[in-house]
């Protein structure tokens, strides 16, 4: 096992990612010299420049630290790195242990009480709400988040109440999640996802029951009612339902719109706390803090403590991300890049906005992604009043033939769909007409939601 004791230098190849920069900080907080390279600039990689982390954009051995050393120094990749990599293979031939980050994360996580939030999707708007919870709590907590919390401002949170708790991001991608045992975790969804991975959804289901089965024992397992989870008849781990639709041990009852946020019960196994009030928009956002509540008060939290936290709560960055609210357009980016977390997201904007047009923009995420759910994607795309279909972002992958955006365009339903580029979509906005616009995707779509929001904002001006 890795021991950090001797540690005095951490390089990162990939430290822009959303996981390996919050392990740079948590590195670098603890006065360890942290270095990395990244394939682009973007505000994240600013970001950590800004906080002394040195940070480079071109692959280049050259341009690796001069004094690392193979006694005191840890190499972190992450798995979007290609093998091809030179600073990758210049590091390794000169015999260095490269590490990936999941297994660096799970050697800080497990030496203390964890909380894992694990699920193809909810997890990063339902770990930043139970970090939120917690932090603000008697309890307090350490957190690696999957976004930025706007609370916060940092995927980072650090503790200096002396908490034993840290709530962490359990990822599925190339089973990351199976490093981590912790003492309480949650199961959001198990869609399938990551096909390129795991070959069937069947092998998707079974990774997460592996997962389930590292839970500690006396520790505790929440789970989205109606998730195939198997139970192992020896598991020495307490299990909970989660729901807003249906009974369960945790569920939310009494559910009402008031004034664009949502009031609501929560039940629970020993008591209702009544009137509680998210103070964030999305009906998915209600079930999101009900499974964050429930961990919550399962690692001792009290519940005047979670009601002041959701009424607090200020949401993640490219999580229903309101950009723009006035009386002729409301502006929403969002994470969304698999075909539930696209229906989800649409159905919660479609129950806020119920008479209002609903014009939605996506940029596919991965050709991969894009050939093994074309028609799930386009199926929930149909939800929408008017749609606009960028190019897709390729992210670590090389183009695959015949895999484009066409794909789920010649699959869609809805006559009122617009294939178009990245570059040209600003222009294009100037002929909205006032109705909601959600920005949807994992890719670099967040870099024109400010222009996109000037075309928007012009709009008496035309």
């Amino acid at each position: 096992m890795l021991n950090f004791t001797d540690i005095k230098q951490v390089y990162f190849l990939g430290i822009g990612g959303i996981g390996m920069s919050a392990l740079a900080r948590y590195f670098a907080s603890h006065g360890i010299i942290v270095s990395g390279y990244d394939r682009t600039p973007t505000e994240l990689t600013a970001a950590l420049e800004r906080e002394g982390i040195a940070v480079h954009y071109e692959d280049d051995p050259a341009l690796l630290p001069a004094k690392m050393y193979i006694s005191n120094s840890l190499i972190v990749y992450t798995p979007a790195v290609p093998s091809t990599h030179q600073e990758l293979n210049a590091l390794i031939d000169r015999g260095f242990n490269i590490h990936k980050r999941a297994e660096v994360l799970g050697i800080i996580c497990n030496s203390q009480r964890t909380i894992a939030v694990a699920g193809t999707h909810g997890k990063t708007s339902v770990s930043t709400m139970t970090a939120h919870i917690l932090k603000t709590s008697e309890i307090g907590c350490s957190a690696f988040l999957g976004g930025i919390s706007k609370n916060y401002q940092t995927n980072l949170l650090l503790d200096s109440t002396g908490s034993e708790w840290i709530v962490a991001e359990a990822d599925e991608f190339d089973r990351s999640f199976l490093q981590l045992k912790p003492e309480l975790a949650v199961i959001t969804s198990m869609d399938a996802d990551h096909l390129d991975i795991y070959g069937s959804h069947e092998k998707v289901i079974e990774s997460f029951q592996l997962f389930a089965s590292q839970i500690k024992d006396d520790g505790a397992l929440l789970f989205k009612k109606g998730l195939p989870i198997g139970f192992e008849p020896e598991a020495n781990y307490r299990s909970y339902t989660y729901s807003i639709t249906d009974t369960a041990d945790y569920c939310a009852e009494n559910i009402e719109l008031k004034d664009g946020y949502y009031q609501f019960d929560l039940v629970t196994p020993e008591i209702r706390i009544e009137n509680l009030v998210l103070n964030y928009p999305g009906l998915l956002n209600v079930e999101n803090s009900v499974a964050a509540s429930a961990l919550a008060l399962l690692a001792g939290v009290v519940p005047e403590s979670v009601r002041k936290a959701l009424a607090s709560y200020s949401g993640v960055k490219r999580r229903f991300d309101v950009h723009l609210k006035n009386e002729n357009f409301v502006l929403i980016d969002d994470y969304a890049h698999h075909p539930e977390e696209l229906r989800a997201t649409i159905q919660s904007v479609r129950e806020l906005y119920k008479d209002r047009t609903i014009t939605g923009v996506f940029q596919p995420h991965l050709f991969s992604r894009t050939k093994d759910f074309a028609e799930e994607f386009a199926r929930s795309l149909d939800l929408l009043d008017e749609i606009f279909l960028l190019d897709i972002y390729p992210a670590r992958e090389l183009p695959m033939e015949g895999v484009t955006s066409d794909l789920i365009f010649g699959k869609m339903k809805n006559e009122n769909k617009i294939l178009c580029t990245k570059a040209e979509f600003p222009q294009i906005a100037q002929t909205f007409k006032p109705g909601i616009v959600i920005m949807m995707g994992a890719g670099d779509i967040d870099t024109l939601v400010e222009p996109v929001k000037e075309q928007l904002l012009n709009y008496e001006d035309r």
